[in-house]
């Protein structure tokens, strides 16, 4: 089974869209014949399939039309029976390459896909994004956003993201706390990217301060940078945004920001934390299509406490793997914490672990194969 793959969020761009689209062009690469129109430093990053051309990410309009050109020379030349866009983004390249040589186009779609507040992409992608044969969604709650968005039900199928399995490791918790002079005190993580939609600012005005009433030792930690790499730059100045609500608020000194880490940093962020935070916001023209961070915390045995907004909802498991409450409630995500801190209500390690374990990335291609193959149920 032949598959082009045509995507902008690879490596060496970062992001939880980036590991996704790496481990589906991993997964492809493994199942036949593979080809990738990705973005420039990506052939050097990722398996190896048939052949990869690549198209410089920044301006976007050069992407778009540099990735289009490249899709369909590979498209005509090598024939694929499948053409996959790896976000909604792409979707109409895909589908012109996939006409292009009678081949099936599949999209993979994320929240964000859908309901972007821009007159040009409703105009021009939505109408393509909605002829695609298949359509592939990260959560339930993107495949409402689909069916309302005119996409037939018959065609969208949910196919979670996936998260790695490691072992515990509770010792390189406690050595990154001490490099980072962490302290003792209780750890609250949050892990993304700074864009608006998270939520930071409004959870440090809002939220943090009741935690730190009770636990004045407390400190949040912050992993991650401004979206800089976002097709729309949509986290520029968050940061400075955040600080300020937090000094307004008298929080500042318990915010620690690491920024962007590397991989093994990042895992012992996850073990060192005792809750993971996720007050993702709901916002018009923008929203969370799954909450990866949230399956990659419960995979290290850590809760997750957030708001029950857009995909969250599929991705934590209240009492299981951390604790949903209503979006917005900002007194009630206090609470939430503190029960987590307390040990009661959120989960413990082993339910945590259990309930990722449903997301590995094994899961997530076999989920695949079943949908490409054609005999999956929505």
């Amino acid at each position: 089974m032949s598959c082009l793959l045509i995507t902008r969020n690879l490596p060496p761009l970062v992001g939880g869209m980036e590991r996704l689209n790496a481990h589906l062009w991993q997964a492809l690469a493994r199942r036949g014949p593979a080809w990738l129109c990705g973005p420039r430093g990506a052939a050097a990053l990722v398996t190896p399939g048939r052949g990869t051309l690549e198209a410089p990410v920044r301006p976007l309009w050069r992407f778009l039309l540099a990735t289009a050109w490249n899709a369909l020379r590979l498209a005509r030349r090598e024939r694929p029976r499948t053409v996959i866009a790896g976000s909604g983004l792409v979707a109409p390249i895909a589908w012109a390459s996939a006409r292009l040589v009678g081949a099936r186009c599949v999209a993979y779609l994320h929240g964000l896909d859908i309901v972007v507040d821009s007159a040009i992409y409703r105009a021009l992608w939505l109408p393509l994004i909605r002829r695609c044969d298949l359509l592939l969604v990260n959560s339930s709650a993107t495949a409402a956003l689909a069916r309302a968005a005119g996409i037939p039900a018959a065609r969208i199928h949910v196919l979670h993201p996936g998260t790695e399995l490691p072992a515990s490791d509770r010792a390189g918790g406690a050595g990154a706390r001490a490099r980072s002079g962490l302290g003792a005190g209780p750890l609250l993580l949050s892990v993304g990217r700074l864009t608006k939609r998270k939520g930071l600012a409004e959870f440090v005005a809002g939220a943090f301060p009741r935690v730190l009433r009770e636990h004045p030792e407390a400190t949040l930690l912050v992993v991650g940078d401004e979206a800089t790499d976002a097709a729309g730059r949509t986290g520029s100045g968050e940061r400075a945004r955040i600080e300020a609500a937090a000094r307004a608020a008298g929080t500042l000194a318990r915010v620690h920001f690491a920024g962007r880490v590397d991989e093994a940093e990042l895992e012992h962020a996850y073990l060192a934390a005792d809750v993971h935070v996720f007050p993702v916001l709901d916002l018009p023209g923008d929203v969370e299509g799954f909450g990866m961070v949230a399956i990659e915390a419960a995979a290290r045995g850590l809760p997750t406490v957030a708001f029950a907004s857009g995909g969250v909802v599929d991705a934590v498991a209240s009492g299981r793997s951390g604790t949903l409450v209503v979006a917005g409630d900002q007194s009630a995500l206090a609470q939430a914490v503190l029960d987590a801190l307390a040990g009661r209500g959120a989960g413990d390690e082993a339910s945590c672990r259990a309930w990722a374990a449903g997301f590995s990335w094994q899961c997530f291609e076999q989920r695949l194969e079943h949908l490409l193959d054609g005999d999956a149920a929505p």
